[in-house]
């Protein structure tokens, strides 16, 4: 062991109980201690670095950051036995899990090293080297902080609990219960009320229901409901508030029970809770596993076919990860690492973006952690696949939904990830977002004098409803729906919709049509098929597709422009705002109130439901939050931009007319100031911030996103497919075309599959023929 002088003079500090540990894998590849050369941990920032020969990323951040002393860790997983018996149940309080002692599943080896003397050991007893090493082998590492943090969600009461007013008494058996509406037998909730049983709604694993439940509080109003079979003898359950929509606590449970002649002291719970089943059924997800003769699908591995362990709720993430990666744009930007930026990047990798993006890229198509699982019979038993935790961790920080464990919306999250990796690459002049960019076009026709108007915006994406044409039904059967085809979804998207309108120049109040085409078409063309209510969606065939005919051209040499609509007029004026009718669908189906959504896309500028759906769980308690929209616009016009607020914006990189133009847009306020500007990026700042908007006469956008030469043929690159009663729960999968064969990407499954169902898509992902 070598004597070494940067033991006593490098100044070490242990590590307080927050700190950010990057102790389980390197944070800019995924190699942990459990590979062969172990992991070295630095004394002074606690950054993990791998130990590779090829990659040696423990030594890039020596290079950089000048810090000599690491501690090398390796690690063995220890072989427990299983045991008999479970613990007694815990009274429930939150949805957490528990900050499990790694010393318990592993067994560990450190040693620590000097870089300033050639990596050599050094004397690990030597000034604060014990206390330090010590401190990071028994704190939490930073991906086990963030996880446990992010399943922490308390499940607390609400004032329709503590106020609830109860009828008389009455005696509900649980014995032979059923439905007071059907006779279902199972998946039975208790009214806190009244004492009716109603079936709940359909649940995870095919469990039964037809929503009576629900339909008793829409014909009542008796908004709280207790779950048989999951109530415990310390007195709790499942309990949910529809007035709140959300899963609560019952302080008062046994005294609420009591009233229907159930001691709670004499119960078991004999069924899963709603948590318990959502995690199971998450994590266990077949889909679509075996062949029609019962084998298992050819397992795959090597590079571009690396799984994604599950971490609870992740499947939403893993599946648009898995398809983003595939595209040529995010490979070539983020696959190979970019050593310069590792070397310049002045952020801890593990909260850069970049950083991230670039170790994810890493991780899928690198192939170095696609390797077979070998069981002690030597059967392949496919792979571990890679833990997204840390990328996790840093693309939903801050936000209401994606910073927790619950299952989420694939289609949300993918714009989520757009929005952020366009805001980092910004100024990089390398932005793979650009790949899904192209503008729609909306041509509205006064019906009265004829005359139009056209007018274009950028996105990213479509959202389309599927139809739902029901078929002729005897009296009393359940509704059927007609098959719907890929083709007739798309002609539904663009077909002439009427609408109310005060039209400038008939001066009156008539109606108008509007359709909207494709102005350019983007190199990846995403499609999310809103599709949860209905059943025989059938794409027939769908690999390739000619959208020429969706392609807007602009105004024609016949047609005559509109004059620009007076304060208040417009389509749909005369009813109030409008809205973006795609994005309040959505948000629709997520549960949400009509008037809170409309609520929401006027406060965002109608920027889409993601943004809306931000602005709504930030706003929950407003009291005026169901009050109607007033129709008239406030006195006084919009407020002067605020100098703090413009200096605030200019640093962040947009000039005094972007800021001002975003002020004033969005009534001053800076968070909804910021996602317009993002929004924005094509729209001219005028000179003038009361002159008239950017827009040519006759209300004409002039920037068009994206090649308007290029043709709209495309060919399906992959999908991802969703099985579960809605958005918000079941699993998300990913199919990817490699080659000739579609590749099945299920977590850390991932196998060929000969019969991928192409008809269960949910997000449909198109690369252009160019």
């Amino acid at each position: 062991m070598a004597a070494c002088p940067h033991t006593t003079s490098v100044r070490l500090n242990v590590p307080h109980s927050n700190a950010q540990i990057y102790k389980d894998e390197c944070t800019v590849c995924f190699d942990s201690p459990d590979n062969e050369g172990g992991l070295d941990v630095c004394l002074s920032c606690f950054n993990g670095g791998c130990t590779d020969p090829d990659r040696y990323h423990a030594i890039q951040h020596y290079n950089k950051e000048g810090h000599p002393l690491v501690v090398n860790i390796k690690r063995i997983k220890i072989q427990k036995d299983v045991r008999d018996g479970e613990e007694p149940p815990q009274k429930i309080t939150k949805i957490a899990i528990q900050a499990e002692n790694d010393a318990d599943n592993y067994e560990y080896f450190t040693e620590v090293k000097c870089y300033e003397c050639g990596g050599v050991e050094v004397d690990k007893t030597v000034g604060q080297i014990p206390n330090v090493v010590d401190a990071i082998m028994t704190s939490l590492s930073a991906s086990r902080q963030s996880e446990i943090k992010a399943w922490e969600e308390e499940i607390i009461s609400c004032d329709h609990i503590r106020n609830i007013q109860q009828e008389a008494e009455k005696v509900v058996s649980a014995e032979n219960a059923h439905c007071a509406t059907c006779e279902l037998g199972e998946n039975l909730w208790l009214c806190l009320v009244c004492g009716n049983l109603g079936c709940g709604r359909q649940q995870f694993g095919g469990i039964g229901g037809n929503g009576h439940g629900l339909a008793h509080f829409d014909a009542t109003g008796h908004g709280v409901a207790c779950k048989l079979g999951t109530i415990t003898p310390e007195g709790t359950a499942d309990i949910y508030c529809y007035h709140c929509n959300e899963e609560r606590s019952d302080d008062q449970l046994g005294a609420h029970l009591a009233r229907f002649g159930i001691k709670v002291e004499s119960q078991q719970k004999s069924i899963k809770s709603l948590t318990e089943l959502s995690l199971e059924q998450n994590q266990n997800f077949n889909f679509n596993m075996f062949t029609e003769d019962g084998k298992s699908f050819e397992p795959l591995f090597g590079p571009g076919y690396t799984g994604f362990k599950n971490l609870g709720n992740s499947c939403y993430m893993a599946s648009v990860l898995q398809s983003v990666f595939d595209l040529p744009a995010f490979i070539s930007r983020y696959f190979p690492v970019d050593a310069g930026h590792l070397q310049t990047c002045n952020q801890v990798p593990g909260k850069c973006l970049q950083c991230q993006l670039a170790k994810v890229a890493d991780g899928l198509l690198s192939g170095r952690y696609s390797t077979p699982t070998i069981s002690d019979s030597g059967e392949v038993q496919g792979q571990d696949g890679i833990a997204p935790g840390m990328f996790k961790a840093l693309v939903g920080h801050g936000h209401p939904e994606f910073s927790t464990m619950r299952q989420q919306d694939s289609f949300e999250f993918f714009q989520h990830l757009i929005k952020i990796i366009s805001q980092s690459e910004r100024t990089t002049g390398r932005d793979p977002t650009k790949t899904f960019e192209f503008s729609n076009e909306q041509r509205l026709q006064c019906n009265e004098c004829k005359k139009v108007r056209y007018s274009r915006d950028s996105t990213t994406a479509l959202s389309i409803a599927v139809p739902a044409n029901k078929k002729a039904t005897s009296s009393g059967e359940e509704d059927e729906y007609e098959s719907v085809t890929f083709k007739q979804c798309l002609d539904a998207y663009v077909a002439a919709e009427a609408l109310p309108y005060n039209c400038p120049s008939c001066q009156k109040s008539t109606t108008a049509i509007k359709t909207n085409r494709f102005a350019s078409f983007p190199e990846v063309l995403v499609i999310n098929m809103r599709r949860f209510a209905y059943q025989n969606w059938v794409p027939r065939k769908l690999g390739k597709i000619d959208l020429e005919k969706y392609r807007g051209h602009g105004q024609q040499a016949d047609e005559e422009l509109l004059p620009e609509d007076e304060p208040g007029a417009g389509a749909g004026a005369a009813a109030g705002p409008t809205f973006d009718e795609a994005a309040l669908e959505q948000l629709q189906m997520m549960g949400f109130p009509l008037v809170r959504c409309q609520k929401a896309l006027l406060a965002t500028g109608n920027q889409g439901s993601e943004i809306a759906m931000d602005w709504l769980i930030q706003h929950m308690e407003d009291p005026d939050i169901d009050d109607p929209i007033a129709t008239s616009a406030p006195s006084g016009g919009a407020p002067e931009a605020n100098p703090e607020q413009i200096s605030q914006l200019a640093d962040m990189g947009f000039t005094d007319k972007q800021a001002k133009k975003a002020l004033k847009e969005t009534g001053g306020n800076m968070e909804r100031a910021v996602e317009w500007l993002f929004s924005h990026m094509d729209t001219p700042m005028d000179d003038d911030e009361e002159a008239a908007p950017a827009v040519a006469a006759g209300g004409q956008t002039q920037a068009i996103v994206g090649d308007v030469s290029k043709k709209g043929n495309y060919h399906l690159a992959s999908f991802i497919s969703h099985k579960g009663p809605s958005v918000h729960c079941g699993h998300y999968v990913s199919h990817i075309k490699k080659g000739n064969q579609w590749v099945l990407f299920n977590d850390n499954k991932v196998v060929d599959d000969p019969k991928a169902p192409v008809d269960n898509a949910y997000i449909y992902i198109f690369k252009r023929e160019d």
